[in-house]
């Protein structure tokens, strides 16, 4: 007789594909770390940013929904970067997570809030 129970290995992920505006997201908040002088605050935000995608690609569906309802955009959910104030926006589609935007929570999300959709 066949098991019922469900395995616990790891589906393979989803592909993470930015959108043009998240990958300038991100390449402005790079931009802004290395005139600083510190090329180590650029690396560990790179890493966060790999490792957000990683998890949302693995679980997508574990992220807040939060903004979906304020912005009235179903399906949007958001993940908050590690040690770092960006929060990530997302869509899954069938065969991939479409990253919408990685703003700043504090500076832009309120301002991106106001725009007109």
């Amino acid at each position: 007789m066949p098991s019922t129970r469900r395995s616990n290995a790891p589906t393979d992920p989803k592909p993470v594909i930015p959108r043009e505006e998240a990958a300038r997201d991100v390449e402005v908040t790079i931009d802004y770390y290395l005139p600083e002088g510190s090329e180590r605050a650029a690396l560990g935000f790179i890493k966060a940013v790999k490792d957000a995608y990683l998890h949302i690609g693995r679980h997508p569906t574990r992220e807040s929904p939060c903004y979906a309802h304020e912005l009235n955009l179903p399906g949007l959910r958001s993940r908050p970067l590690t040690r770092y104030p960006q929060i990530v926006f997302y869509v899954e589609r069938s065969d991939h997570i479409d990253v919408w935007r990685v703003l700043d929570g504090k500076r832009d999300v309120p301002q991106w809030m106001s725009e007109p959709r």
